[in-house]
């Protein structure tokens, strides 16, 4: 695959298909695409480049091997409070960006798509799964907000009381759950997910471009307007990355242990 686009890590592979479709691709693979911290900036200069590129009709985003994105690398170094204020202001403008971008973007949901992988898939304009993929919200499994995308989109998608159970509890749906509750556009056979990407993306670019991105303006009007919400989730977001039940989270995962939150001890349900 051609690499287009250059950012450092060398982890997300862009080529150029015809009829002006771009197609991007998450590559760790034996991580289950779950981004290093520097790869979160890389994904955010990647949708700059796209805002910017001509040449480019339709995006269709996808993962290698066995999964989409599994969001942060929680096996890499804990992330100090500049890192974090920089995740943030990365995440707010990369949510921008990906709203703001007029040409049509389309997931491929080839497999799990966890945290910052499910925000990429449902903030594309078309989401296509396997039908047996994992979508998991969870950010509350880890002790922390869910801010990167579920406050924005999750109740327009859904519904509130759809949001509340699955974002409060984390707790899985299937490509073909979230398709029959309005999540995702389409759920297929895992092996059908980028063709059918590939196939809608060939259709659109041979469309209408200027009617296409202007629906797209006026339907993401909806989402732009909602932005507050969003800066207002992410923000909480950071400050949980200090508190003891992220550190908990993190320790349980590398010792292979049940998390043991403080919140879930304390009184006041506060942990210091």
């Amino acid at each position: 695959m051609t690499t287009l686009y250059h950012h450092g890590t060398g982890n997300v592979l862009t080529e150029r298909h015809d009829n002006g479709i771009l197609q991007i691709t998450i590559n760790r693979p034996d991580r289950y695409n779950s981004l290093t911290l520097p790869m979160f900036e890389e994904m955010n200069q990647i949708w700059a480049d796209v805002e910017r590129d001509d040449q480019t009709r339709v995006v269709v985003i996808t993962g290698a091997g066995k999964a989409f994105c599994t969001g942060m690398d929680v096996a890499q170094p804990d992330p100090t409070p500049q890192d974090a204020l920089a995740i943030l202001e990365t995440e707010r403008k990369r949510v921008a960006t990906m709203l703001r971008i007029e040409k049509p973007i389309i997931s491929a949901i080839n497999g799990p798509a966890v945290g910052y992988g499910l925000s990429t898939a449902l903030l594309a304009d078309i989401s296509i799964a396997a039908d047996d993929a994992v979508l998991i919200e969870g950010h509350t499994k880890v002790g922390v907000t869910a801010g990167d995308h579920a406050a924005l989109i999750w109740p327009l998608l859904v519904g509130m009381a759809k949001t509340k159970y699955y974002v409060l509890t984390s707790e899985k749906l299937t490509g073909a759950e979230a398709e029959r509750i309005g999540l995702v556009s389409l759920s297929v056979p895992r092996e059908q997910v980028l063709p059918r990407a590939l196939e809608v993306a060939s259709q659109l670019a041979r469309g209408s471009q200027q009617a296409l991105r202007f629906t797209k303006r006026a339907l993401n009007a909806w989402l732009t307007n909602a932005m507050p919400q969003h800066e207002l989730s992410s923000a909480l977001e950071i400050l949980d990355f200090a508190g003891a039940d992220y550190a908990e989270a993190r320790q349980a995962f590398r010792e292979k242990r049940p998390v043991d939150f403080p919140s879930a001890r304390t009184a006041g349900g506060l942990a210091n």
